[in-house]
């Protein structure tokens, strides 16, 4: 089984691995050098999926950038739970004594009286 996405069919490409060796110039350094050049494979993040396909459970092969974007939909093992009906008497609970609300108009609140300021002697000049 080849190594590519059944849904977009991305696989594995090949490029060059660039070695390199010494300090930036604007770091303060000589410069940097490529020291060798190499080929290797970039090869795809795929997952083993589970999905259902035409009524069927199948598990596919499919990079990440499919699942993340939507473009498939995975397998739903279980129903979410949900609580069982209930009669509507037993949905809006127990009720409420009403409680009568009286116009009458609310005392003031008294507030606090300052003190009238005294003035304080200095005990050793008697001012």
């Amino acid at each position: 089984m080849a190594r590519v996405c059944n849904v977009c069919g991305k696989g594995p490409q090949t490029g060059n691995q660039v070695t390199i060796r010494g300090k930036a110039k604007y770091l303060g350094g000589v410069g940097t050098k490529i020291t060798g050049i190499t080929r290797r494979t970039f090869k795809p993040n795929l997952q083993r999926v589970r999905v259902t396909e035409g009524g069927t459970n199948k598990t596919i092969m499919a990079c990440v950038q499919c699942i993340r974007s939507g473009m498939i939909t995975k397998l739903v093992k279980a129903k979410p739970f949900r609580l069982p009906a209930a009669p509507d008497a037993a949905k809006k609970g127990p009720s409420k004594p009403e409680v009568k609300k009286t116009d009458a108009k609310k005392a003031p609140v008294k507030k606090p009286e300052a003190k009238a300021a005294t003035a304080v002697k200095n005990p050793k000049t008697g001012k």
